[in-house]
């Protein structure tokens, strides 16, 4: 999968609340969750691919990968997966940085 460049800035919390089967007033809770737990999440990754730790990449690419998947942000959670395969087979020809930092992109769009 190519490297995306999604905008999540008007995101329809009504639609999300069907999708997921919730409750439109626990959207903005939900979304403020996930934003809070993975830039951490993310800003540790770029640590990871420093260190060339490919298992700890792995494991954060798939929490990302599965939030992000839950929450309907299909476009994040498909880069994510691209990128924890990737790490599962410690490819060196990988770009992780570019896809991390369009993760990073892609997670600024999203607002409450």
């Amino acid at each position: 999968m190519p490297i995306q460049n999604p905008d999540y800035k008007d995101i329809d919390h009504a639609e999300m609340a069907q999708a997921i089967g919730l409750k439109v007033k626990h959207v903005p809770m939900l979304i403020g969750s996930f934003l809070e737990e993975s830039f951490p999440i993310l800003e540790t990754m770029y640590t990871y691919l420093e260190a060339k730790d490919y298992e700890n990449l792995r494991s954060s690419a798939h929490s990302i990968k599965g939030s992000a998947g839950n929450l309907r942000f299909n476009e994040l959670s498909a880069m994510a997966k691209e990128l924890e395969f990737a790490a599962a087979n410690s490819e060196d020809s990988f770009d992780y940085k570019a896809y991390l930092d369009a993760l990073k992109g892609a997670m600024a769009t999203i607002s409450l």
